[in-house]
């Protein structure tokens, strides 16, 4: 019997936002253990959350990227369950009024593209860190982490295979990056996903017996977990056995899944409206404030790019992979005029000098201005391919403009006709024997011509405006 693969996930994006969701205390990443708390993360009784306008915001920014509806009425819940990095005993999150709901996503995958249905977005509150520490035999608890503002984005079971569920989670992670509104670090744990995985027979609608991958934290690791548990699962319903409900680790060590627990139903964590927060009403007014406030998406500027500025689908990607590619390529087109010659040069010579210096485009020696301003000098003919990489170098190293390179090295392309065919007819006079040759049959020493009439001018005539005088006068020698 042959099987289907079934996969949805539920993936956990941490906020870039200054302070936690419910309390004042910094959210930032790092510092010394339990360095960022107070009352609140503690759980100190009588401590009271006040939610974080701008987490709102992110997660209204979010909803409307991945075609969700907006909730107007949402409430907080308490999740309960008991673990040492969760003081309070609970964890305040949204359960039957998330603030997101009905969306989709399409995903460029290798071979389509496909639709990702999105069933809501809930804002919650991160949980702690617990740290083992084998000297000591014991476990620590940092709170640094605990209360830090994250949205759980749940898919649609619509993913077929592991490689489908990287390209979603990377979809996600540009998306958000695009809206500033999380790094999407997964080093970091900005990003987390779990996995829920099942398997049934093809042509049948009726789901499989899933199971859950937990805290899965990067996209190799998310496609070796699924793979690993696709396996699993078939090699257990081809020997006739059942699949087990339950909530497993994924060992990147050994590239296994493993038993963590038996799979909570929602009832196990006893949600209930949070009393200490009152319903939250999100008007249509504040909805489009945040809309008029949202850039360019990465399928709009891809469709952008492919549509109006004729670049390849190749192109396309590689620029819409981060929005400072993207910004940094629209300027360079803005001043350039010439949207593929721009592309050429952002994505081969500048993206190839940064990986070699081991520089993000942020930190770039040259400005997209003055990029843009070194393929106009290409476009309009003042420089040549081999002088515009000369150029190019030398504002990577200095930090000067394309113009004052230029004027510093004299390298300005040579474009007066009569100063070219003044060379051409040295090149000719001196090389006479070569002429006759060439006057004979031997097509080849047009090459010969050329160079000797670049060497001549140091590589500034315009190659173009070269040959064409050449071909002029080697016929006039010919007609002689």
């Amino acid at each position: 019997m042959e099987y289907e693969t079934v996969i949805g996930l539920e993936v956990h994006l941490q906020l870039s936002t200054n302070s936690k969701i419910f309390c004042g205390a910094s959210a930032e990443f790092g510092g010394d253990p339990n360095e960022y708390i107070d009352p609140l993360t503690f759980g100190l009784p009588g401590s009271l959350p006040v939610l974080n306008e701008k987490v709102v915001e992110y997660a209204i920014m979010m909803g409307l990227a991945l075609h969700c509806q907006i909730r107007r009425l949402n409430q907080f819940a308490r999740k309960h369950y008991f673990y040492p990095d969760l003081p309070k005993g609970y964890q305040i999150s949204q359960y039957e009024e998330p603030i997101c709901e009905q969306g989709y996503v399409e995903v460029y995958t290798s071979e389509s593209v496909r639709t990702v249905g999105i069933t809501r977005i809930h804002m919650e509150e991160d949980a702690g860190k617990n740290i083992h520490d084998p000297r000591t035999n014991s476990s620590l608890v940092d709170l640094n982490r605990a209360g830090v503002p994250l949205l759980e984005i749940v898919s649609q079971p619509d993913i077929r295979s592991a490689s489908e569920a990287s390209d979603y989670l990377r979809t996600i992670r540009q998306i958000a990056r695009y809206l500033g509104i999380s790094d999407g670090n997964m080093e970091e744990g900005s990003l987390r996903c779990d996995a829920n995985i099942s398997l049934r027979p093809k042509g049948e609608l009726k789901f499989g017996t899933r199971t859950e991958i937990k805290n899965i934290n990067s996209f190799k690791f998310v496609e070796r977990a699924i793979e690993y548990e696709v396996a699993r699962q078939h090699a257990i319903l081809k020997g006739d056995g059942s699949v087990v409900q339950e909530t497993r680790l994924f060992d990147s060590v050994t590239g296994t899944t493993r038993s963590m627990r038996s799979k909570e139903e929602s009832s196990d964590y006893r949600y209930f409206p949070d009393p200490d927060l009152p319903p939250l009403v999100i008007e249509e007014s504040w909805i489009e404030t945040v809309r008029s406030r949202m850039p360019m998406l990465p399928a709009e500027c891809r469709r952008v790019l492919i549509e109006e500025h004729e670049l390849s689908e190749y192109d396309a990607n590689v620029l819409t992979a981060e929005r400072s590619f993207m910004e940094y390529f629209e300027e360079v087109r803005k001043v350039s005029g010439n949207a593929k010659l721009s592309c050429n040069w952002v994505t081969s010579e500048l993206f190839g000098a940064l990986k070699k210096a081991g520089k993000d485009i942020e930190d770039s020696p040259i400005s997209s201005t003055a990029l843009g301003e070194l393929v106009t000098m290409l476009s309009k003919g003042d420089v040549n391919g081999k002088m515009a990489k000369d150029i190019f170098e030398e504002m990577f190293q200095s930090g000067a403009s394309a113009s004052e390179v230029v004027e510093k090295k004299g390298l300005k392309q040579i474009t007066d006709d009569s100063v070219i065919r003044k060379y051409v007819l040295e090149v000719l006079s001196e090389q006479p024997e070569q002429l006759t040759k060439y006057l004979e049959g031997n097509d080849r020493l047009f090459g010969f011509f050329v160079g000797q009439v670049m060497k001549k001018t140091n590589g500034s005539a315009n190659p173009k405006i070269a040959n064409e005088i050449l071909s002029e006068e080697i016929e006039k020698k010919r007609n002689a």
